[in-house]
């Protein structure tokens, strides 16, 4: 059971990067931008909202990496490894780059509807909520007080000088 009261499957951002290397490479050879898409479909619905971050940034990563496995592959058994090699890379990307935008996107605006913005304000470490000028007003007056970072106006000097 997960928290929302519902059963279901979900993966860590790992498993879900995987799950999309995966389609993608199977799909590669065949139907690469739809195969790609579903990938991305597949992997910000079954990752859990906490790994949504890290799932959100590496989709062009993961279409890169299968384009140049397959592609490696198939300049293998070519005259030309490097030109077969270069020529299949630059139609993979060039023709899987308007499927490559469309994952991408779909996969961003779908973590933002899960939880997104919440990731963002964790790595951040901001509060969910920046206090209002009379909510830090009350705070002054009650003698609390928001301390400067360490060595603000003092600099630490670590280890020994040079001359002792």
């Amino acid at each position: 059971m997960t928290g929302t009261g519902r059963a279901g499957l979900r993966l860590t951002a790992r498993g879900a990067i995987v799950m999309l290397f995966v389609i993608s490479l199977v799909g590669m050879p065949f139907l690469p931008g739809p195969a790609f898409v579903a990938g991305c479909l597949a992997a910000v619905l079954l990752v859990r909202p906490r790994d949504l971050l890290p799932l959100v940034v590496t989709p062009p990563l993961v279409f890169f990496g299968a384009a140049l496995l397959v592609e490696l592959v198939r300049a293998v058994g070519s005259a030309s490894l490097l030109q077969t090699f270069g020529l299949g890379m630059f139609t993979a990307l060039s023709s899987g780059a308007p499927w490559l935008f469309l994952g991408s996107a779909l996969t961003l605006g779908i973590a933002w509807v899960r939880g997104l913005p919440g990731n963002l304000r964790e790595l951040r470490g901001a509060p969910a909520t920046t206090p209002t000028p009379a909510a830090r007003a009350r705070r002054r007056r009650a003698g609390a007080f928001d301390p400067e970072p360490e060595g603000y106006f003092e600099p630490r000097v670590y280890g020994r000088a040079a001359d002792e």
